[in-house]
Formats: C-alpha cells, structure tokens, sequence
C-alpha cells in the first residue's frame, strides 16, 4: 500500500484523477465510459481519495445487463499540465494514465519496479481488494514471488494509445469536442500515432509527477520488453536494471506480417466505419473477433496445442462441414468472441503498429516535449546520426546482417539486463532475443545475462511458464548488481 505521503497533486483545471473507461458488447455503443464511481483499490493512497471521482467524458453509460460485467476502475494520473508532443508528430491536450500498484513505496522512494504490458494487457497484473479477479500476471507479483511486495513497489500501467483508463482513440479529443459544440466527440483515427518511444515517455512523465526520481527495475514481455529496452535507453539515470522477456531490439517482417493481416481483417469489417463506430449502433465484432484469432495463433506454439487438442473434434457425432470442427477451432473462436467486449478495435490498430515501427537503431537523441530541444532543426534519431557520420547510402532498410545501427542505438544501456528467450516462440523467435545479448554486450555492457527456455508455450511462456520465468526474473530482480553473474544460460 501506498504511504500517505504519497505526492498526487490536487484536481485543478489543469490536472485531476479520474476513472477509467469499462467497455460494451458488439450490440450497443462500443467503449462507453462508465457513469459512476465504484469501490476504489486499497493500493489508492489516501491523499488520493478525495479527489477521485467519474470520468468527465462519461457520456453513454452501458446497458444494465452489462454492469455486472465492468472491472473497477483503475486509478488514472493526468499528465495535462502541458501538452504531450508524440515522436511522429502530433500533441495531445492532456494525457492520462492508468495504472494500478502492489506493496510499499519505501521512504527512499528507490524500489519501484515498472511493470510494462504487452498489446492487450490492462494495468490489472495482480488481484487486490478493490478487483479480485485474477491479474494477467497473477502467480508473479506477491509476498516472496518474483515481484516480491514484501520488497518493492510494482507500478503497472496502460500504454499510451490503450483503452483501459490511459488515453487512446477512444478518448474524448477535447478540440474536436470544442469543435462540435462541446458534444463529446472521440479521437478515433484523429489520434497522432504512436511509438513505444512516446509510450514510455508518458509512464516516465507519471513517475515524475508521483516523486519518484528513479526506478530499481524496469519488467516486461513482449511489447513490454521492448518498452524496457527502450526505458533504459531513454532514461539511463532513472533505471537500475531491466527485464525483458519474449522481446525484440527490432520487429522481423514475419512478425510485421501477422500484425498486418490482423489489422486487414479489421478494417475489412464494414462495422469498423474507418474507425468512426464509436457513436454508431454497430461494432466491428467479426473483424475484431478474427484478428484476436490470428494473434491467439502467433501466441501458442504446434507442440502444446498437439498435446492439447490433437486432431480432437469438438462433437464427433457432428455432420462434417465448413463450420467450426475441430477443437483448436472452436478454441480459437472462443479467444476470439472473449476479446469483443474488452478491447478497443482502434487500440489494436495503433498499438500494433508501435510494435512494428519499433526499432532500438532509431532511438531518438530528443524529447519533443524538452523546448530547448525543439529549438533545434530536427527531433532526431541514434540510427540517423549514425547515417549521416557513416555516410551510409541505406536509409530505408534495417540490415540484418550488419547490427552496427543496433549496436550503438543499445549502447546507452548499460545497467545490468536479463534477457529471455523461448525456443518454441514464432513470433519473437528466440533468435531475437540472442541478438539483443549480442548487441548489448557489443556496446559495452559486461551486466547481460541470456535465459533460453526450452518450452512448448510459444510466445506466452511468459505468462504460463512459472516456474523457470520466475526464478529467472526473481534473481536478476534481487542479485547485488556489485556482483553480477552475466552469461549465457539455457533451461
């Protein structure tokens, strides 16, 4: 729990603490923002209570069947003091947060770890008193796990672009509502795009305002692992160590390519309206239904699944046709009519595409929001500078045969780094991940360490695999960075 002392700064009309959004099914008006308060978490510090209140762009409650549905909220820091210029360009008015927290915030304020999610994690990683379902991260974060609460402050978020309490395209754009007679018009496509760079950015900023000068661990997987990499590259003062898992420096085409099947089949759903469905009486359900299906196939791996389902039909009696048969495909339907009415369809689209453009050779050299910065003539990039000294004639390719670009992109990382890879993951191959260790160690930093595990759950290893995930993680998170034990491990 938060100490009372805690720093939340007061609503004013320049900062506030409000609720997050719960979402609505493919019948009624898509991502409706919840219209009352509910019991508040016991992590909300107590300074903060008392100006916790509903969203102001609450504007269609959900239907009465579906309220017993909604998760409580999560608690949302503002960061609208200033406006937040994106690294592609763009600002944004203001910029909220989501995030919930375990365990005490000591007085040094020195042991926060950052946890970082994936494309469709929410900030709820772990149960607590106000949302007792379980967490996405549930079995990791406690007393003595590898999140251990009885030693530091886990602090989990939502990505910038997100739909669960953080602004994305679902958020009421403040201009456009001015625009319309202050009806509460929703970003959709308007929404500047965004890089895990502006991602981690925006959580920093958070920090900042919460007075926390430095974190002792940054953790993720997949997306979140490369938000680590990119946190210690950004911020090399304010991170003691990281743990990235499932990750890359750089997204492969083969993974490009998944993601952009995803994001064909839904657009290609008339209800998707070019992203316009917000106030309409339709949702893209199929097309967000079928992209969770291709994700779900990027996520698991052929062994597990052989294990699981073999050639099993779902009823065997069943007249065989083109309908769902096999027990893999009605697995796959389920994941996919689960994801309707928990996620934002445009969330997808944006956050999907901040994985593809990520790429630790193009780290940039500027804050767009740092003015004495912007004085400047461009916002530019390690992988640019290295261009123009290099003289290199490439400007449009990542060579994946030569990794100098990566090399000095990642060599402002040099706290100490665990790295872990999954044989069976297709879709960050462990391959990846090596070239990560590589790369590091290449730029100077002697504090790696490469996990590989020899598992049969793919991509969410991370998620499933306990065990040696989280001794792994555990270790790195507790060893005297004074003695490090870099190296190459596999499990």
């Amino acid at each position: 729990m938060l100490k009372s002392g805690f720093r939340i700064r007061a609503p004013t009309n320049q900062t506030r603490l409000i609720l997050s959004r719960s979402h609505v099914t493919a019948t009624q008006k898509a991502l409706a923002t919840l219209a009352q308060p509910t019991t508040l978490p016991q992590h909300v510090p107590p300074s903060a209570r008392s100006v916790i209140r509903p969203s102001p762009t609450a504007a269609v409650p959900p239907s009465p069947p579906l309220m017993t549905d909604r998760p409580p909220p999560f608690l949302t820091h503002s960061l609208n003091i200033h406006p937040f210029k994106m690294h592609l360009g763009g600002i944004l008015p203001s910029v909220d947060i989501a995030y919930e927290s375990w365990g005490t915030l000591n007085e040094r304020r020195d042991n926060v770890i950052l946890l970082t999610t994936g494309l469709s994690a929410s900030p709820h990683a772990k149960s607590h008193a106000g949302n007792r379902k379980d967490g996405w991260w549930e079995k990791f974060i406690g007393p003595g796990l590898p999140l251990d609460t009885n030693k530091y402050h886990i602090i989990c978020t939502n990505v910038l672009g997100g739909c669960f309490g953080t602004t994305g395209p679902s958020s009421i754009d403040p201009i456009a509502t001015h625009q319309n007679n202050n009806s509460p018009t929703r970003y959709g496509l308007n929404f500047p795009m965004v890089t895990v760079w502006d991602m981690v950015r925006a959580q920093f900023q958070m920090l900042d305002a919460l007075g926390i000068p430095k974190v002792h661990a940054v953790v993720g997987s997949s997306m979140g692992g490369m938000q680590a990499l990119a946190a210690a590259a950004l911020f090399p003062d304010k991170v003691d160590r990281i743990v990235s898992i499932s990750a890359a420096a750089r997204s492969h085409p083969y993974s490009i390519a998944l993601r952009h099947a995803q994001r064909q089949v839904l657009m290609s759903d008339p209800n998707w309206q070019n992203g316009n469905y917000y106030d309409s009486n339709t949702f893209p359900s199929q097309g967000l239904s079928l992209a969770r299906q291709i994700g779900t196939i990027t996520y698991r791996s052929g062994p597990e699944w052989e294990m699981r389902f073999g050639r099993k039909r779902a009823n065997p009696n069943a007249k065989r046709g083109f309908k769902s048969d096999f027990m893999i495909e009605t697995y796959l339907e389920h994941q996919g009519k689960k994801w309707q009415g928990q996620y934002d369809p445009n969330s997808l689209l944006y956050i999907s595409r901040a994985m593809d453009m990520f790429d630790m050779a193009e780290r940039p050299l500027k804050d767009p929001n740092d003015m004495d910065a912007l004085q400047g003539p461009t916002v530019g990039s390690q992988r640019l500078m290295d261009m123009e000294n290099n003289n290199d004639n490439d400007h449009t390719q990542t060579d994946y045969n030569h990794t100098h670009h990566l090399i000095n992109g990642m060599s402002a990382i040099q706290c100490p780094v665990l790295v872990i890879g999954v044989k069976s993951d297709f879709l960050i191959p462990s391959w990846q991940q090596k070239e990560i260790a590589t790369c590091l160690r290449a730029g100077g930093n002697h504090q790696v360490t490469h996990f590989e595990i020899d598992g049969v759950y793919g991509h969410d290893t991370f998620l499933l695999d306990f065990a040696n995930v989280g001794s792994a993680v555990k270790g790195h998170l507790e060893i005297d960075i004074r003695h490090p034990v870099p190296g190459e491990w596999s499990i």
